[in-house]
């Protein structure tokens, strides 16, 4: 098969390319990554520069600019537009897959069932202090989730069956995957597939995030009637038992990351039920964009 790799980036300066570099450094045997597009939203930090530095370096990749800010969905879009390849992978511009992701991401559309996949992401902040903590809390956590009822995001494969996002959305990955349960296709989880990212390291990155998150599920589940695994808090719940009867964790740090993330759903219950607002159009979470610090 065929891939084609879309990268939605905003002022990725920071991660742009060494993500290009992980890219171009795949390990790929029963699939061609023929098409590399990197959306560029209107970046002016020098993001769009060193993608074009990349592009006089294999001939694959393309950069497109939008000149305006309008949010990941409507970068998903113009991938879209563009993407020839029998399967479509959708990258965010502030993580970086390991070798042989792709191939493990890719080789489960064997199965004529799957319609989409998603890679599993594991965070490079130092799991330390209460926001270290965390951020690795809850990611083990959406591994255990995914291994049971894929709720899929980060890194995503999925075949070209969808022509257009709705720009509204602030949770990108999770319209798609809904799109695809609808059109009659399961999700799958690669939990091989390992793509490498950053957790906010202030509380106040942490809640622009989570809230952002929040709200945007609630907006799905009222426009397109799905609601992705994650929003059963009665199951992440008695995953969050298991996770520290099996490895353990300070119980003022669980607490404490129970209450940051419960804070976080009431910020996006209050923005959408309350403020009438849909944050779609990249709001930046500053600490998560370099994943070398």
């Amino acid at each position: 098969m065929n891939l084609s790799l879309g990268i939605m980036a905003y002022n990725e300066v920071a991660n742009i390319g060494a993500l290009l570099e992980a890219v171009l450094e795949q390990e790929l045997t029963q699939f061609r990554l023929t098409e590399i597009y990197v959306v560029s939203s209107a970046s002016s930090d020098g993001t769009d520069e060193i993608v074009k530095e990349y592009e006089k370096k294999d001939q694959r990749i393309k950069l497109i600019v939008q000149k305006e800010k309008k949010g990941k969905a409507s970068a998903i879009n113009e991938f879209l537009k563009v993407a020839k390849g029998e399967i479509l992978i959708v990258e965010s511009g502030d993580t970086r897959p390991a070798k042989s992701t792709f191939e493990e991401l890719c080789r489960l559309f064997n199965d004529p069932r799957v319609g989409i996949t998603g890679a599993h992401p594991v965070p490079l902040n130092e799991d330390q202090g209460l926001l270290g903590f965390t951020v690795h809390f809850l990611w083990r956590l959406h591994h255990r989730l995914n291994l049971e009822n894929p709720k899929l995001g980060e890194l995503i494969a999925f075949r070209p069956l969808i022509k257009a996002l709705p720009t509204d959305t602030a949770v990108d990955e999770a319209w798609i995957e809904g799109k695809v349960r609808e059109l009659g296709y399961v999700p799958a989880y690669a939990g091989k597939a390992i793509v490498y990212n950053k957790g906010a390291s202030t509380i106040r990155d942490f809640w622009l995030q989570r809230r952002r998150i929040y709200c945007g599920h609630i907006h799905l589940k009222k426009t397109l009637g799905y609601e992705v695994s994650s929003m059963s808090g009665v199951r992440s719940l008695q995953l969050a038992i298991q996770e520290v009867r099996e490895n353990g964790g300070v119980w003022y740090y669980v607490m404490g990351a129970a209450a940051l993330e419960i804070v976080g759903r009431f910020l996006g219950w209050y923005d959408f039920y309350i403020r009438k607002k849909n944050p779609y159009s990249w709001d930046v979470a500053a600490t998560t964009k370099d994943l070398k610090s």
